[in-house]
């Protein structure tokens, strides 16, 4: 949630900001000083109001002491009239402040001057890139054929057991699949990173907190009896930990993982593009998330960049970092890398991950600050990035390492499957 203060003093810089996804938020900026100044006056009567009402009752408390019922009786009658109005500019106050963190709630964080201004994916611009594309003396099947060929996975019995985007793995596949798991974890952990094994539902403030809710409401599984939301990845749980946290000194790097399974309803996918795992309802993910000192957050970012492009050579796939435009990123991020590798049989590139810094947008919401030199607290700035998610991982490797013999298994992971090939 964009700071309030940040729009009083600096609301053209906010909208030259927000104007780089396409957004002309001057309305909205316009009603929430609106209500912001109203807040602001009626808070201050209430203040004096709550201030003269503490000295009534202390000069009350004075004359009954002194035997003087009489005064203290008068007192008591001006005190009334006072509660009433104490009660009324309270709940007006409380009115304001809903309709303004309503407002403050739609407004998407405002982008960092690095990001360029762009309405899609075709207008985000390529940071960098790895390898070559994988050259084959066959054709090269695609992940799904060869899932079957090797039985792998299973995507119709998924269908039969619960619905389309939620596969079945099986043999070396389950066993690639938790092979990946512990490796990214373990390459984490090595990287500084606490290993945590997070809750799978969370509650509505958690998915405010870290800007799920209310923007994405609609692709999250909700179970109305509980009250609950499955999570859509483990930044909600991890970043949360910290939610109502003032941390008590300056000197602070947070470094999180965490594997889970990962739910997203995918509202309105279909068609060739999210075949086999190419996009799917549950899927695994290993999360790192940082919290960071403002000064920070810039070397933060790049050393999680460095993080992925490091598992990503260890797999033996080509990919490239792209640098997400205005209209592309997300709506809590400031500034947002994909990573995408390439699918040979598919012969296009699939994203594997996003690294963002999401600079206070969320610690605002999550009211999680710390105490700077003066003891004065200040916001904290949070950062998450996917290390790695499994599906388009997964069928990358399967379509890039394919041989006439079969199936190639990367060295750095051979320890951890216990085999070399799949044939």
């Amino acid at each position: 949630m964009l700071e309030i203060q940040r729009i009083r003093n600096e609301k053209e810089s906010v909208l030259r900001g927000l104007k780089k996804r396409n957004i002309d938020a001057s309305q909205t900026i316009d009603k929430v000083l609106l209500i912001d100044q109203e807040w602001r006056s009626n808070k201050t009567e209430l203040d004096k109001l709550s201030s003269e009402l503490n000295l009534l009752a202390r000069t009350i408390g004075e004359f009954f002491k002194a035997g003087k019922v009489a005064e203290a009786n008068e007192l008591k009658e001006q005190t009334t009239t006072l509660k009433v109005k104490e009660t009324l500019l309270k709940a007006k106050v409380d009115e304001l402040d809903g309709e303004l963190a309503k407002l403050l709630y739609t407004l998407p964080n405002v982008p960092n001057e690095a990001v360029k201004q762009g309405r899609e994916a075709a207008d985000n611009e390529t940071v960098y890139e790895y390898g070559t594309k994988p050259t084959f003396s066959f054709t090269p099947l695609a992940h799904w054929d060869l899932a079957k060929k090797y039985d792998l996975i299973d995507f119709e019995l998924g269908v039969k057991v619960t619905g389309a985007g939620f596969p079945f793995y099986r043999g070396k596949g389950a066993k690639l699949q938790r092979a990946l798991i512990a490796f990214f974890l373990d390459e984490a952990t090595k990287a500084g990173y606490e290993e945590f094994m997070a809750p799978l539902l969370v509650n509505e403030a958690s998915g405010i907190g870290t800007g799920q809710l209310p923007d994405k409401e609609g692709q999250m599984y909700y179970m109305p009896e509980d009250d609950l939301y499955l999570i859509p990845t483990a930044e909600v749980p991890l970043t949360n930990i910290y939610r109502d946290i003032l941390l008590p000194t300056n000197d602070f790097s947070i470094k999180m993982t965490g594997y889970t399974p990962c739910f997203r309803r995918e509202a309105g996918s279909y068609g060739k593009d999210v075949r086999g795992l190419n996009r799917l309802h549950q899927f695994d993910k290993v999360e790192i998330v940082r919290i960071e000192h403002p000064s920070n957050s810039a070397q933060a970012l790049e050393e999680m960049v460095e993080h992925v492009k490091g598992l990503l050579e260890k797999l033996g796939l080509q990919y490239r970092i792209l640098r997400l435009c205005g209209g592309d990123m997300g709506f809590a991020s400031a500034m947002t890398y994909d990573f995408e590798v390439y699918s040979a049989a598919q012969e296009k590139w699939l994203e594997v991950s996003s690294v963002s810094r999401f600079d206070t947008f969320q610690s605002n919401r999550l009211k999680l600050r710390f105490k700077d030199e003066d003891k004065k607290s200040q916001l904290c700035h949070t950062l998450n990035g996917s290390a790695l998610a499994l599906p388009r991982i997964v069928a990358a490797m399967l379509e890039n390492h394919q041989t006439a013999d079969g199936i190639k298994i990367p060295e750095a992971l051979q320890s951890y499957t216990g085999f070399d090939l799949i044939a």
